[in-house]
């Protein structure tokens, strides 16, 4: 008797191996993030920057995953999903190195590579999912958010120890370089690298379709708006929470803290948005959960700000992960969800690029942090109106060759 696996246990095997390496290229994806902001008063006080300088460093790498993010569907189609994937994190770790270089400009520099990099390979896991796993990729969608979710938590609670123990911030930006590079190799040599697969006519012309789809934008603006929170938590809340007198170690366990309480929520918000007829009261309870974290955080009582740092995480690490299910939850097809994860992330990204430069414009003027929140909860409002429309029961698919919006089964 032959002891070769049979089909079924290939098959198991591949999807197990597909989830790891999912989960080890998602932990790459937030600490060039999050890392950075426990560090900021240091590489301020260093670089002699001013709040709007802080402001655009922290602006550009969320910028750079809007306009980079359209890219990967383009070099999917020239080198594979799995071979662009790959180049997305070499590149990764090639600017995580960059950025800790000894030159100003070589830390902007860093940073835009390193936002590029992630805006392109955040854009091809969708698809993938979708691809490998089409019944149950919206749960799969979780298990991804959970995993950004811990590297976010990993970047922002470690950063400063590191560097203490490195003796510099540059080094200890740098160290996360050798995650990204472990993770590239080991998605080079665990998944398959075949070549692209040729794309018929009507599938190149989706992506313009998709700019005249409502239902495409009305999930690319919860995308953005909810992001533009996260994005600003990520970059300021540090700094804001230093403005109110902790130190620079526990502002950084705070947001730490925030992001750890991301991992349930980013597991269980495809399960909560299974739960109902539609994902709008999901959304509506998340996003209320980050708007009272926020609130507690900026202007509650310091004795509250570890609730509110895991009510904020957890509004934010449901919504984000929820964003993510709705782009496979409103795509017919593997090729759709890639092309409406570009869209999605790509300009989504750019909106949301203009909320850590706000807050950075606002703090360059001596802004306070009750008009801060009211920019916060304006944001939130404009996060959930998109919801009420995104989170509705209906499907982009293509029938003979034009994109269409169906109700979905």
């Amino acid at each position: 008797m032959s002891d070769a696996p049979l089909p079924a246990q290939r098959g198991a095997h591949r999807l197990a191996a597909f989830i790891g390496l999912m989960v080890l290229v998602g932990l790459n994806l937030r600490p060039a993030l999050s890392s950075l902001a426990p560090l900021l008063g240091r590489i301020q006080q260093e670089a002699g920057l001013t709040p709007l300088g802080v402001g655009a460093l922290t602006t550009l790498p969320v910028l750079c995953l809007g306009l980079f993010a359209p890219l990967a569907p383009r070099l999917s189609r020239r080198l594979g999903p799995e071979r662009a994937l790959s180049l997305g994190l070499l590149t990764l770790a090639v600017a995580l190195v960059i950025r800790a270089l000894p030159h100003l400009w070589l830390l902007f520099i860093g940073t835009l590579l390193v936002g590029a990099a992630i805006g392109v390979c955040g854009s091809l896991l969708p698809g993938l999912v979708k691809r490998e796993l089409p019944r149950g990729a919206d749960l799969m969608t979780g298990v991804y958010t959970m995993a950004l979710c811990l590297g976010g938590a990993l970047g922002a609670g470690i950063s400063v120890p590191l560097a203490n123990l490195l003796g510099s911030w540059q080094l200890s930006l740098a160290s996360w370089s050798m995650l990204a590079l472990a993770a590239c190799l080991a998605w080079r040599l665990g998944m398959p690298q075949p070549r692209p697969v040729a794309i018929s006519a009507g599938q190149a012309t989706v992506p313009i379709s998709l700019l005249r789809s409502p239902l495409a934008w009305q999930v690319t603006g919860f995308m953005g708006s909810q992001s533009s929170l996260a994005y600003i938590v990520f970059g300021w809340l540090p700094v804001l929470m230093q403005r109110r007198g902790l130190s620079e170690g526990e502002a950084g366990w705070l947001l730490a803290m925030s992001v750890m309480s991301q991992l349930l929520a980013a597991l269980a918000a495809p399960w909560l948005a299974r739960l109902g007829r539609d994902q709008r009261l999901a959304a509506l309870l998340l996003l209320g959960a980050s708007a009272a974290g926020l609130l507690i955080l900026l202007l509650g009582s310091l004795e509250a700000r570890w609730l509110g740092a895991a009510l904020l995480g957890i509004g934010q690490g449901g919504c984000f992960s929820l964003a993510l299910t709705l782009i496979v939850l409103r795509s017919g097809t593997s090729q759709l969800a890639g092309q409406l994860s570009g869209m999605v992330q790509g300009i989504g990204y750019c909106m949301a690029a203009a909320g850590p430069l706000s807050v950075g414009v606002m703090l360059q003027f001596g802004a306070s942090n009750r008009l801060i929140s009211l920019l916060l909860m304006l944001i939130t409002g404009v996060a959930g109106s998109c919801a009420m429309l995104a989170g509705r029961q209906r499907r982009l698919d293509i029938e003979q060759g034009q994109l269409v919006t169906r109700p979905a089964p």
